[in-house]
């Protein structure tokens, strides 16, 4: 593909009409940009094959899937491309607010409005029926309990829907961002993942104080505040993962919860019930978790492209980066998050051998999926290396422009694997860890409530983790697609190289600050990785506007958990001094 092929969104029906019909033959259409003319024109003979990265654009959702016309925003300057882009810029933002809305889930899917609605009544009327099969409900004991427990479950599942609408961006908006996955792909993928992690590698053993936030000893003796307690927190905390969700907000699900008990604590417990040592530490997390994800994925942008855009084969160069790059990854994440042995020499050895077999099958992978575009690149004459200066010295932070043609293609095709595999991996291990600040209170909730604790750590069930598995897999087919607009789109434009230079570093600061012990959140890391990305191509780059939503959602985390903890906790003593 040449860069006189530009790509980009029209509301013009012939083109639509056009475009779906190329579409249902398993073709995706060409247009280009002709001299003099106001919008590009569709070349129906000429088409590219659905296995490359495609341009879909969902309605109203801002989701576009550029792929040839990525050159131009890599560093190519071609006038006519450029003028294309400002029109569109300029269309884009004189469309109407209605445009500028999150789409309902029909339009996110593409699927019709009856089937959103069954699919919806159906996770409903699923959420409600499932826990009366459950082990947990407390079988043999007085209807009371039983009822209450029913309750704890539906609470538990709130938490863990609002956790997957909202947290799913982490793994899966830049994919979707870049167009290595369609939504669609994006939600089905995280959906097995998300609940395989959870079951699978969900921890098994919680504390009764979560986070470490609040004093065990304030609450000793009482069992009935500390049950509503528990509740509000996954109340209040689900409502305000909701409601930034709703606006699209990425928010970390950990800082609601540390909210909610805080509130709860300061109102029933006092202030020596809050360890303010812990709070300060996760509030440093608004600072530290962005700056050092802008950081380093701004260095591994810079890398890609003085190592790979720079070389003379930029494709060749980019298939030899890549099982480098996963050894790398698949090291960490096997000796960091899933170690294989408790001695710490031999799951380091253990970790180099996955490291290894995974950069193997990469590189397999890569080779028969895209050997003929690579042996076509070897034929051809090598690309001349770029000089941004009368000098041929290369600086780290020269502006390098990007690979044409099937160059492009080859760094795009690989880069997009390796963008799908680092989403996977996120996934995986989303499920793992974030559950828990779902099936965590609920867990102990649930003890409080049928025998009592005992001891300071409380054993959850596997159908418990289960459960915070369907409602995160629920959660994100039914309002996932909310917050991964903004990640994969409104904060900078992202390519395949762009949005692994964001999970791949995103992915690295967080194993390595969790192996270290230091307060970072995911969500803020992954944001600040995006924004890095951006600032990378230039300050212009990211929207300003996304950027002061996003900080304000944060800073208001906290207060807004903890208001809606002290409310839901009033209402939940009144309810259950009537009940008990």
């Amino acid at each position: 593909m040449t860069s006189s092929y530009c790509l980009s969104s029209t509301r013009n029906t012939a083109l639509f009409h056009a475009s779906r019909s190329c579409l249902q033959k398993d073709r995706l259409p060409v247009f280009s940009h002709c001299p003099g003319r106001e919008f590009p024109t569709l070349k129906p003979q000429e088409s590219f094959p659905k296995s490359s990265l495609s341009v879909l654009r969902l309605r109203g959702s801002g989701f576009r899937r550029p792929f040839a016309a990525f050159a131009e925003a890599e560093g190519e300057h071609v006038e006519d491309v450029v003028r294309a882009k400002e029109h569109h810029h300029h269309q884009e933002n004189a469309v109407s607010d209605d445009d500028n809305e999150l789409p309902g889930m029909a339009q996110a899917f593409n699927i019709s409005s009856g089937t959103a609605s069954a699919v919806s009544i159906c996770i409903a009327m699923a959420a409600l029926v499932f826990p009366l099969f459950m082990g947990s409900l407390g079988q043999g004991l007085p209807f009371k309990t039983k009822a209450l427990s029913y309750a704890t479950l539906l609470f538990g599942f709130y938490m863990a829907w609002n956790i997957g609408a909202n947290d799913v961006a982490n793994a899966m908006g830049t994919s979707v961002g870049s167009g290595a996955l369609s939504l669609r792909q994006a939600v089905l993928t995280a959906g097995v993942l998300e609940f395989s992690g959870a079951l699978l590698m969900g921890t098994h053993v919680t504390s009764t104080m979560q986070k470490g936030i609040l004093v065990a000893n304030v609450f000793q003796g009482k069992d009935t505040l500390l049950f509503a307690g528990l509740l509000s927190s996954l109340a209040a905390a689900g409502t305000w993962l909701q409601v930034a969700s709703y606006y699209g907000w990425p928010v970390s699900t950990t800082h609601c919860i540390v909210g909610s008990m805080v509130g709860f604590g300061l109102a029933y417990g006092g202030p020596g019930a809050v360890f303010w040592s812990s709070l300060a530490r996760v509030t440093s997390s608004w600072v530290v978790s962005p700056l050092i994800g802008a950081i380093a994925s701004f260095l591994v942008y810079k890398c890609i492209r003085r190592f790979v855009y720079s070389a003379r084969n930029p494709g060749q160069a980019a298939a030899a980066a890549a099982p480098i790059a996963v050894f790398l990854g698949v090291t960490g994440i096997s000796f960091a998050a899933f170690p294989l042995s408790k001695t710490t020499s031999i799951a380091l050895a253990q970790a180099l051998a996955c490291g290894a077999a995974g950069a193997i099958i990469v590189d397999r992978v890569i080779r028969k999926q895209l050997g003929h575009l690579l042996a076509k690149s070897a034929k051809t004459d090598p690309e001349p290396e770029p000089e941004t200066h009368p000098s041929k010295n290369i600086g780290f932070l020269s502006d390098i422009a990007g690979p044409t043609g099937t160059q492009l293609e080859i760094v795009y095709g690989v880069f997009g694997y390796m963008q799908i595999l680092s989403a996977c991996f996120m996934s995986f291990a989303h499920g793992g860890n974030d559950v828990s600040n779902a099936i965590g209170p609920l867990a102990a909730a649930l003890s409080i409530l049928q025998g009592g604790m005992s001891a300071a750590e409380i054993v959850i069930p596997n159908d418990v983790l289960a459960w915070g598995g369907f409602g995160i897999v629920a959660g994100l087919m039914m309002w996932g697609y909310r917050v991964i607009a903004t990640i994969g789109k409104k904060i900078t434009e992202l390519t395949p190289t762009r949005g692994f230079a964001a999970e791949f570093a995103a992915a690295s600061v967080v194993l390595g600050a969790s192996k270290l012990g230091l307060p970072i959140s995911a969500t803020h890391t992954l944001v600040g990785a995006v924004m890095g990305v951006g600032f990378a191509r230039g300050l212009n780059s990211v929207r300003a506007e996304t950027v002061r939503e996003i900080v304000t959602s944060w800073a208001v985390t906290i207060p807004a958990g903890a208001f809606f903890a002290v409310i839901y906790t009033w209402i939940l003593t009144k309810v259950l001094s009537f009940v008990l």
